[in-house]
Formats: C-alpha cells, sequence, structure tokens
C-alpha cells in the first residue's frame, strides 16, 4: 500500500487505541512507484500529525516517518528497532506526558471528529510549494504556516475539545478553563461562537455551559 493512503483517521485510531508510537514507512522520495508520489502526503500528513499532537500535550516523537527501498532490509530492522526503543523510553502514552486515559481519549476523540475538516485544509492550504523532503521542513516549519494552522486548525480543536468536555456534563467557563489550560477570556470567545453555531447553550441560573438540544456538530 502507498505511504500516501496513512490517514490521519488512522494515526490517530492507532493512538487512541492506545499504541505508544507509529512508525510509516514508505519508498525513499522521488522514487515513488506512482506518478501522485504519495510519500510526500505522508510525509506533510506526519507534520500536520506532529503539530496536533503538541497541542493536546502527546510527545511527537511517538510518530515516526522513514523512507526506504525494498532492498533495504538491513535499515528497515535498525529503524524498526532504533523507533521501538525510542518509544520504550517515552513510556506509556498518556501516562508519560501525565495525561489522564479519560482525558488522552476525550482529546483524541475530539481530533477525529475534525479530520474530515482537517483533509480539506490540508488540501487547500497545506501543501508545500515544491516536492522535496527540504521544502516540506521548511514549509511546515515556518512562522507563516505556524500562523495559518492557528488560525485554521486552532480555534477549530479548542471548540471540539470543549464540545467533547460538554458531552459529558455542563460546566462553567472557569471549570473548562482549568481542564483545558485555557485563558477564561479565550473559553468565552469559543463559547460565544460556539453559541452562535448552534453548538452550545448557556444556562443563566446554573452559569454552565451545555450542548445545545439540537444536537449541533462541529
Amino acid at each position: 500500500m502507498c505511504s500516501g493512503r496513512v490517514d490521519l483517521e488512522f494515526i490517530f485510531r492507532a493512538f487512541a487505541n492506545g499504541q505508544d508510537g507509529v512508525l510509516i514507512g514508505g519508498c525513499k522520495l522521488n522514487e515513488c512507484n506512482y506518478v501522485t508520489h504519495g510519500n510526500y502526503d505522508a510525509l506533510g500528513n506526519t507534520y500536520i500529525c506532529k503539530n496536533i499532537m503538541r497541542r493536546i500535550g502527546l510527545n511527537p516523537e511517538r510518530l515516526g516517518i522513514e523512507f526506504m527501498s525494498g532492498g533495504d532490509g538491513n535499515r528497515l530492522a535498525e529503524v524498526v528497532n532504533n523507533f521501538t526503543g525510542k518509544v520504550k523510553e517515552l513510556g506509556p502514552i498518556g501516562k508519560a506526558e501525565g495525561i489522564e486515559k479519560k482525558t488522552l481519549k476525550r482529546d483524541l476523540d475530539a481530533v477525529r471528529t475534525l479530520i474530515p475538516y482537517l483533509r480539506l485544509v490540508e488540501r487547500e492550504k497545506l501543501r508545500a510549494p515544491a516536492r522535496s523532503e527540504r521544502a516540506y521542513h521548511e514549509f511546515f516549519t515556518s512562522g507563516a504556516v505556524q500562523k495559518l494552522f492557528d488560525e485554521l486548525i486552532g480555534g477549530e480543536l479548542t471548540v471540539s475539545r470543549i464540545v467533547s468536555l460538554l458531552r459529558t456534563e455542563p460546566l462553567s467557563t472557569g471549570e473548562i478553563s482549568r481542564m483545558l489550560g485555557l485563558d477564561p477570556s479565550e473559553v468565552t470567545k469559543h463559547m460565544n461562537r460556539s453559541s452562535r453555531k448552534g453548538l452550545v447553550a448557556y444556562d443563566t441560573e446554573s452559569k454552565r455551559y451545555s450542548l445545545a438540544r439540537s444536537g449541533g456538530r462541529v
């Protein structure tokens, strides 16, 4: 299977199922067997996934990608052994980062809810200008792309995480801010936006937000 078919959903589903690390293997860059050069798509998705992992508190080193040919048997063994060793040093997913199991599950569910939107943003806005490893690195680590990531994905991810919280129980602005490590003003901003979209409702008596009865979705 082409590494370009390793969808964002596959990666985050693996983490949600408790895998401590994910290693993607693809053919050498610029030596793809297909005209699509899907290994560059896999590389781009890896950068996107690592960025999101940082935002929910996961060590991005839990995700790796390597490119090699079918004749690189010895290198494959070395890469797998090295990655396995690294993941063992990192420790169990979530626990090593100080994230409770239920919190990690909730945040990963929030990310997976966003995947259709992430695919669209990647296709329209997050494509490197040239097909080279250097070009991809420079593109995805640039300040301009980080700002674009904040604008297009950061807010949507925060709202999705808040909606996941509210699926359990109504919460106040202060409770949400403590649970997600956000400023109360930022929570209020996202709640106002979510209220206009019909996702959440505010109860003036309890002073808490809850999911809207209409069952709005992110």
